[in-house]
């Protein structure tokens, strides 16, 4: 049923049709909190000793800090999370496109899924074509401030076409 299920998703996936941006007064103000866990429980990752630990099928595989990603090309996006409990919320979310992230450590870009695991004991994995998309981005700020431990500090993986548990935080 899982292949059927991906069949059809491809089948129907756009990756150049791009979801809706807003203007910045549209943002939603209090962003909502939404995990399974308390917003007090949201796991705390120290910055000076954080490194992304890449594997799988790529090239560069080296850890990489924050340091290295705050350095990458980045730009923002007003989209809406859509919640699969039936809440949507508008936010400001900066960072690098996930595209150029994959091409700068050399992944294989015919892969079918890219894997995350997250501080928050969080597993998730996407098809390549949402990996590719022009929306998707790691997050790095949520409404021009580093994005706080809420919202999946050190960084998120932003998907404005995916409902949002597909969106990782605490990567």
């Amino acid at each position: 049923m899982s292949r059927r299920n991906d069949r059809v998703q491809a089948a129907i996936f756009d990756p150049n049709k791009l979801a809706p941006t807003y203007p910045e007064s549209a943002i939603t103000k209090p962003f909502p909190f939404n995990a399974f866990y308390s917003m007090d429980e949201a796991p705390r990752v120290d910055p000076a000793t954080y490194k992304l630990e890449l594997g799988g099928l790529i090239r560069e595989r080296s850890p990489w800090t924050l340091e290295q990603l705050y350095g990458l090309p980045q730009a923002s996006q007003i989209t809406r999370h859509i919640c699969v409990e039936g809440w949507s919320a508008i936010g400001k979310w900066s960072g690098v496109t996930f595209r150029t992230f994959l091409e700068r450590i050399g992944a294989d870009l015919t892969a079918k899924y890219v894997g995350f695991k997250c501080a928050d004991k969080y597993y998730s994995s996407i098809d390549m074509a949402t990996a590719l998309h022009p929306q998707t981005q790691l997050t790095f700020r949520f409404a021009d401030e580093i994005l706080p431990a809420a919202y999946g500090f050190p960084m998120k993986l932003r998907i404005p076409t995916k409902l949002g548990f597909k969106n990782p935080k605490h990567i």
